[in-house]
């Protein structure tokens, strides 16, 4: 229950490869898959992370195993927050950096192909903002979060 199979630096390497390919896969794929969770993001976020297990523990299910690699990760991710504060070329390149999505009524083809958003979900940002069309727009802003955020024009 408490021997370890591996080492013990083991587990912390094998956590913080782990963590930064998953930081890595998560950056690449957009900001709208980790703000939007649809149903098979949920189960390809589970599935990951089931799969990723192994990885990281080498096949030992001890607790001490268990501890250091949660550790690890929660170490991990708290170094990347304090690091991301302090840094912003460090914050861009984690984070990422806020996208206008529509400016005064017009949208941004390029941003939306990039981003991979639908009409639909623009539409619903709009409708969740009380906008009922893209000319009502003064701007709309595809956040680091997922979230859209729409400005409408003034009367």
């Amino acid at each position: 229950m408490w021997r370890t199979s591996l080492a013990w630096w083991e587990f912390i390497v094998r956590g913080l490869i782990v963590y930064v390919f998953l930081l890595a896969v998560l950056r690449l794929t957009g900001k709208r898959q980790v703000g939007q969770l649809a149903p098979f993001d949920l189960v390809l976020l589970l599935v990951l992370s089931n799969a990723l297990q192994n990885a990281m523990n080498g096949g030992d299910n001890s607790i001490t195993g268990g501890v250091i690699a949660a550790s690890t990760l929660i170490v991990a991710n708290g170094l990347v927050s304090r690091l991301t504060y302090k840094s912003k070329t460090l914050e861009r390149l984690i984070e990422g950096r806020p996208e206008i999505l529509i400016h005064n009524g017009r949208i941004a083809a390029d941003v939306m192909k990039r981003e991979q958003l639908t009409h639909h979900e623009i539409n619903a940002a709009l409708r969740a903002a009380g906008v009922s069309c893209i000319e009502q727009v003064h701007y709309a802003i595809l956040e680091n979060t997922g979230e859209i955020t729409v400005h409408p024009k003034k009367s």
